[in-house]
């Protein structure tokens, strides 16, 4: 997975890239790691092709970390799917 990251103050996108698994889940929450206190997270999800058990672990613990200062966005229907399953929209709000 790419992470590509923007930052415009204390607003930090993160666009996912590709697959959102066992490999590469530590990969985000080493960048989320990196992140100043204060800072909200967006995650753009246009291009996020999967996410695997891991990858959802990782959305609720940065969700967790930044106090609620995450959301989703550029949800793709397949990816929505799961989080919907998961009751996962009805906590970090998507945009």
């Amino acid at each position: 997975m790419e992470i590509i990251k923007t930052e415009n103050g204390t607003e930090v996108t993160m666009k996912l890239v590709g697959w959102l698994d066992t490999k590469a889940a530590p990969d985000l929450k080493d960048e989320v790691d990196k992140l100043k206190e204060g800072d909200s997270l967006i995650l753009d999800l246009a291009e996020l092709e999967y996410v695997a058990s891991f990858g959802l672990r990782q959305f609720v613990a940065t969700y967790k970390k930044l106090n609620g200062k995450m959301m989703l966005r550029n949800v793709p229907d397949n990816i929505m799917g799961i989080l919907k399953t998961m009751g996962m929209d009805k906590r970090i709000p998507i945009e």
